[in-house]
């Protein structure tokens, strides 16, 4: 779960702020074989890459992995910011483009190049300008909408086709203000439309069937079947294929072309073990780590040597135009798009 306002960045319950901390002059033994990576829940959930992750890095280098994970996206970067004078994260894991702006402009991560780097990252998908390897990426794809072909309605072709009567109350939408994808989709409009994408949104209004809360919320009323269309990821239909032996679901490339969400992880200024934070970063882009995100995350690895499953071969298309927007355009279109979907 992400938000894009940089005010809900620093509000959280104030226990936060109780947390006891220690300085590198002190660090015991124990807390130096220790390597404490702050995520999101469903990175460590029973179905997600956390778990296998873990006891491979474990093996490989002898330090203990340990895992604080959130059901808010926002704490991130909100809580290193507000432990910066005394870190207890080592690396946060997870951040993507909409985060990574303000963990940046927050100074809470310290620059660092895993070894080897250059030859399994394609670059185009490090932080633009400054030290860009302030942050590592780690997995990618673009927001898609999903469609399901046993529906009675055509599949759309562009964004513009969202807007037919054909379509009316036929789309789920996800909050832009809680919801990754949802988040997407405006930036999506905004980088398509322009100052514009406010037009687009009062024609879409009429077609969508609900807002859900969540990407997960929203894609279970997608698949019992309440809407023929979702928004979710290009890689959201391999799953299907993988597990469920049905081509049903397709994601559509559309015209316009796509906006692309990239997670990062990154080591945390100060933190407590330098050492085995780039242990464990240099882990995560290796082949060996990398190979367990496809079926896992669905997203596809920015390591180009894995070989990716053949449901993302057959149901997984990369778009071949990449579309972007500024994230304080993308901000402020956040709060007008909430408004007139109120209305």
């Amino acid at each position: 779960m992400r938000t894009s306002s940089l005010l809900l960045l620093l509000v959280f319950p104030t226990t936060v702020l109780l947390i006891s901390g220690c300085s590198k002059k002190n660090v015991d033994a124990e807390r130096l074989q220790k390597v404490v990576v702050y995520t999101y829940d469903s990175f460590t959930s029973d179905w997600g890459a956390g778990g296998i992750i873990e006891s491979l890095f474990e093996a490989k280098t002898g330090y203990n992995l340990e895992y604080v994970s959130f059901d808010d996206d926002i704490q991130l970067v909100s809580r290193p910011i507000l432990e910066r004078e005394a870190p207890q994260a080592d690396v946060v894991l997870g951040i993507d483009d909409s985060l990574a702006v303000h963990g940046i402009e927050a100074k809470i991560f310290a620059p660092y190049k895993p070894k080897n780097a250059e030859q399994f990252i394609d670059t185009s998908l490090l932080i633009n300008g400054g030290n860009r390897w302030q942050l590592v990426p780690f997995d990618w794809s673009h927001f898609s909408m999903v469609y399901d072909s046993d529906a009675s309605v055509p599949a759309p072709e562009c964004l513009a086709d969202l807007t037919r009567d054909v379509y009316r109350q036929k789309i789920i939408m996800l909050d832009p203000r809680t919801s990754t994808p949802g988040l997407g989709f405006v930036a999506w409009t905004v980088a398509a439309f322009g100052d514009a994408y406010l037009d687009y949104w009062r024609a879409l209004k009429p077609n969508i069937l609900t807002v859900a809360s969540s990407w997960s919320s929203g894609y279970k009323l997608f698949t019992k079947g309440e809407a023929p269309l979702v928004v979710s990821y290009t890689t959201s239909p391999a799953y299907h294929v993988e597990y469920e032996k049905t081509d049903r679901y397709k994601s559509l490339l559309f015209s316009d072309g796509h906006v692309l969400q990239t997670e990062y992880a990154g080591i945390v200024r100060n933190c407590l073990n330098e050492k085995g934070a780039k242990a464990f970063m240099d882990f995560l882009i290796s082949h060996e780590a990398q190979e367990i995100l496809p079926l896992t995350q669905w997203m596809y690895p920015v390591n180009h040597t894995v070989r990716l499953p053949k449901s993302y071969q057959n149901a997984a298309p990369v778009p071949e135009k990449t579309i972007s927007a500024d994230p304080a355009a993308v901000e402020a279109a956040v709060e007008q798009v909430v408004a007139l979907l109120a209305e």
